[in-house]
């Protein structure tokens, strides 16, 4: 996701066919439908599903197009999102919260408010592969989908708004030349509204739950909670993906290849120590497994690839002209919730600064962005964020967060009753909201 190339580079060939997005909108049907009409075929050959679209679009490129620039790109882009989240995946996996005593309606609210918080420090993934876990424990007689999907709303997106380091699109605005400070000062006010909605209608829905739970829990869950943390030398290792975030500009645009920069070795490294430092009871007590990053891992192959010409397609300016900042809000979301939302934050970003006549490749132009036009930029940050939590496949902690679901039988939404039961009855609204009050 640390996206290093520019999305307003000049394009070496031809703008692709408005076919080559099929690949893509197959994958998100297979994706979304998949599970529901063929589950089994899916869980074995999703990998081969996705890889091999995938390929149709490399293919394309390199045979049709003669053009592999696009490709290498995609290739820096998604070894940069592994780095991250798989890094940040091993290395919490290595934390262990132990909690005795279940949740109150009250408690899982502070819960998510404080997972919103500690995302901006250590990122959405970080936090949520550091909190699902106990998050499942402590409402284990009573967890249901709506556990699971406004765990995501909040921990796993749009809580990861306020600084840089949170989500991986505002990080890429702080590569371009975004002060760090900026996304904190300008965003804070539709952070806390956000939140504060989702956290008001969580705790309603959660206090609904909680009265339908039998007497005897019920009475249980208003004992003390005691907590327990092992494998706290991991904090060392998750440091270290931090301090690589932070390593100078000069440093962090070195490749290895031209596709494994400084800071995703730094990640990588970290991974491995961890992983290996970490002992075999604390991996146990997590229930720690690579199958939730293995999945990731081949789904996001297939996205990378195949959005490539959608990408291309949008950043012409052909496809779409928008101009407003509520107009870029809605767009940026839009997208956001069905392709990577880093790529999609720059190409709005290079699309909108454009209209100014200024160069998402001059540091100096995106400062005099951000001062000049900041409420195009506050639009752009917002949509990417939080609409990131507008599918599974928005932004990746999504899908880990589903997957360690699944594998502790917790009953998470599928993919289509994600958006049509929770997304769009529930998240669309509040940021409709949130827009209307905010972005001007």
């Amino acid at each position: 996701m640390f996206l290093l190339a520019s999305a307003s580079e000049s394009v070496h060939s031809a703008l692709p066919s408005y076919g080559m997005v099929a690949p893509f909108a197959l994958l998100l049907l297979c994706i979304a439908l998949m599970p529901l009409f063929a589950a089994h075929f899916w869980e074995h050959h999703y990998p081969k599903v996705a890889v091999g679209l995938g390929l149709v679009t490399a293919c394309y490129y390199l045979f049709v197009q003669k053009d592999w620039h696009p490709l290498h790109h995609a290739a820096h882009e998604y070894v940069s999102f592994m780095a991250l989240v798989g890094s940040l995946f091993v290395i919490s996996g290595g934390i262990n919260i132990r909690v005795k005593g279940e949740a109150t309606p009250m408690v899982n609210t502070v819960f998510l408010l404080i997972g919103a918080v500690l995302a901006n420090f250590i990122g959405t993934t970080g936090a949520s592969m550091l909190m699902i876990r106990p998050w499942i424990k402590m409402n284990k007689y009573r967890i249901t989908g709506f556990h699971i999907v406004f765990f995501i709303f909040v921990i796993s997106n749009v809580g990861g708004a306020l600084t840089p380091i949170g989500d991986p699109p505002l990080f890429l605005g702080f590569l371009r030349g975004v002060p760090f400070w900026w996304v904190l000062q300008n965003c804070w006010q539709a952070w806390a509204l956000a939140v504060a909605l989702l956290l008001a209608i969580f705790y309603a829905f959660d206090c609904v739950n909680f009265r339908r739970a039998p007497k005897e829990i019920r009475e249980k869950e208003t004992a003390h909670e005691n907590w327990f943390f092992r494998g706290t030398l991991n904090l060392v290792w998750l440091g270290a993906v931090l301090g690589a975030v932070f390593l100078p500009k000069s440093v962090q645009e070195t490749t290895l290849l031209g596709v494994f920069s400084v800071p995703a070795l730094v990640m990588f490294a970290a991974a491995v120590a961890s992983y290996f430092t970490t002992k075999p009871e604390v991996h146990e007590a997590n229930d720690f497994n690579f199958g939730p990053v293995k999945e990731v891992g081949y789904l996001f192959v297939g996205i990378f690839l195949t959005m490539i010409p959608a990408l291309q397609i949008l950043q012409s300016g052909e496809a779409v002209k928008i101009d407003t900042p509520m107009q870029y809000y809605f767009a940026t979301g839009a997208l956001s919730a069905f392709l990577d939302n880093a790529p999609t934050y720059l190409s709005f970003l290079a699309a909108s600064m454009g209209h100014e006549q200024l160069s998402v490749d001059s540091s100096s132009d995106v400062l005099k962005f951000a001062a000049e036009h900041a409420a195009h930029l506050i639009a752009i940050s917002l949509g990417a964020v939080f609409f990131g939590a507008g599918s599974y496949i928005g932004n990746g902690p999504n899908f880990m967060v589903k997957a360690i679901a699944d594998k502790s039988k917790v009953h998470a939404p599928s993919f289509l009753a994600y958006i049509y039961r929770f997304s769009l009855p529930i998240l669309v609204p509040v940021l409709i909201f949130v827009a209307w009050i905010m972005v001007k």
